[in-house]
């Protein structure tokens, strides 16, 4: 039994990577990673956005109240953010496929991470949106802009240090995301960890990217710190 232990031991530790052969191994997955993160952050963006001014200024007391839509838009929108992304993940293979001719891959992974940000992203914004003073939106309105011009400067223009922190969550979230969608073979940092850390017992491949996770985590929140800071005027004043 001693024996069979030991031999074991040895097995095992000589599956470890060498320290010398981690970079060839992480570093296309960093860039697998940041390219996923990267293109869903601007799908999320670019159609988040008009949903949570939609959201915002459809509700009681909005630009133009619609109570009928923003039920039904609140509606769909609390679905998508409702689905764990694991289980979202797996529902929509299907779609997935249909969408980008593959399960697997980066085009794979940016479909069901899409779908999860675009929700997330839409509430946090809609929020932001709130916090703004109302009086700021009817000295809009007083001083004669448009519905368009009160959106972009009172509203959306206002809320920008909050939107800003909100980005920087919900950036945080798709990295987390863009791990899991390691597991159906997107690639990036979580496919190293699953197939080359979990899947052979290797603990220096483990070890490495958590590491790099939290260090990806951690810029990207003094990143936005920082322009958070930079955005709200009485912070950015300070010494």
């Amino acid at each position: 039994m001693g024996i069979n232990i030991s031999s074991a031991v040895q097995v095992h530790a000589l599956s470890d990577t060498a320290l010398a052969e981690l970079p060839s191994l992480l570093v296309p997955a960093l860039g697998e990673t940041l390219a996923m993160v990267g293109i869903v952050m601007l799908i999320v963006i670019v159609v988040g956005t008009p949903i949570a001014v939609a959201l915002h200024n459809m509700a009681p007391g909005g630009l133009f109240e619609r109570q009928g839509t923003y039920s039904v838009l609140s509606w769909i929108v609390n679905i998508g953010r409702s689905l764990p992304f694991l289980v979202l993940m797996a529902a929509i293979v299907p779609f997935t496929r249909f969408i980008t001719g593959t399960n697997i891959g980066i085009a794979a992974a940016v479909v069901p991470m899409s779908l999860a940000g675009i929700p997330f992203f839409a509430r946090l914004v809609e929020n932001c949106l709130r916090d703004v003073p109302l009086s700021v939106t009817a000295a809009a309105r007083a001083s004669g802009g448009s519905p368009l011009q009160i959106i972009r400067t009172a509203q959306l223009g206002e809320a920008v240090p909050a939107i800003l922190g909100g980005l920087t969550i919900n950036t945080i979230a798709m990295i987390e995301y863009s791990a899991i969608a390691g597991t159906i073979g997107a690639g990036g940092i979580g496919y190293v960890a699953v197939t080359y850390g979990y899947q052979r017992f290797d603990n220096t491949v483990m070890l490495a990217t958590v590491i790099l996770l939290i260090l990806m985590v951690t810029i990207v929140q003094l990143t936005g710190d920082a322009l958070v800071r930079a955005a709200t005027p009485h912070l950015s004043r300070r010494k």
